[in-house]
């Protein structure tokens, strides 16, 4: 194995497990002291004012950027994509994050790259969205049976999932290195904030204990809205958009497994299931199987 292949792995690793802590965290903040305008204002901000220096320099139109592509990369992997996630966690357990969002960016990603590149989706990746499918229908069909009200988070997620594609596909041939993309996400986030807070506050960081701001300050701003935005456009850069794709199948069953840990959350047979069969999906519908490194 070549390093770049390795490096490309690594960070493909370390951004699936930041994603499903990042899940958690989320689920957990939204159901307790603070609400999801309180943590993107965490998620943002906080790397936003870290990667200021670096913002100064790139600037918040890079240039060689176009100004679509610019729009598609923080409209995919910024303040919509956040306030979508954070608001569907609200609704639907973190279970239903790791699953619906998981299986949903690589079937996105491959449905994007088949429109706008052309790549075409045949034997194992063709098989793999349908495993996907399989997937996400076998756990929604259980979530309507036994918590109806569950659905609106459902459907945040998989929206949440699609626009992530979209800056997955943007990031792919953009010119910014995964620091300089990370400071220009953060940056235009957090004005895209700004008019938000005029109208509705965000009085629970006030309220909140201390402690509860400050770990979803580090889990969110740093560990997730930093660390883990970078460690994923490294995979990008390494692996290409389909091969880092590949690194959300272990999203799943470690999000269901930590939530169940961690929140007290039901792990039943339902969701085991569902997670497998979304985990072999992903696998195989990344089209990272028989490539080269």
């Amino acid at each position: 194995m070549n390093r770049h292949l390795a490096v490309g792995l690594l960070a493909a690793l370390a951004a699936a497990l930041i994603g499903s802590g990042w899940q958690i965290a989320s689920r957990h903040g939204v159901t307790t002291t603070l609400g999801p305008l309180e943590i993107a204002v965490l998620r943002y901000g906080v790397p936003a004012l870290v990667l200021l220096p670096l913002l100064i320099q790139t600037g918040l139109f890079p240039q060689g950027l176009p100004r679509r592509r610019l729009g598609l990369f923080v409209l995919g992997g910024g303040l919509p994509f956040g306030l979508l996630v954070l608001a569907g966690a609200q609704w639907a357990p973190a279970a239903h994050m790791g699953i619906f969002m998981a299986g949903s960016v690589p079937l996105f990603t491959a449905l994007g790259a088949r429109f706008a590149h052309g790549e075409r989706i045949t034997g194992p990746r063709l098989a793999g969205l349908l495993l996907i499918v399989a997937g996400l229908a076998v756990f929604g069909a259980g979530s309507l049976a036994h918590a109806a009200q569950t659905w609106l988070g459902d459907l945040l997620f998989i929206l949440a999932a699609m626009a992530w594609a979209m800056y997955t596909l943007a990031f792919r041939g953009s010119g910014l290195t995964p620091w300089q993309g990370a400071a220009v996400i953060n940056a235009w986030s957090s004005l895209l904030l700004l008019p938000v807070l005029l109208v509705f506050g965000a009085p629970r960081l006030l309220t909140a204990p201390w402690t509860d701001v400050a770990w979803q300050a580090v889990g969110q701003g740093v560990i997730a809205g930093l660390l883990g935005l970078v460690t994923y456009m490294i995979a990008i850069a390494k692996l290409g958009a389909a091969r880092a794709s590949l690194s959300a199948a272990l999203v799943p069953l470690s999000t269901a497994l930590g939530a169940a840990w961690l929140l007290g959350e039901p792990l039943g047979a339902g969701t085991l299931v569902a997670s497998a069969l979304v985990a072999c999906g992903v696998a195989l519908a990344s089209g990272a199987w028989g490539r080269r490194g």
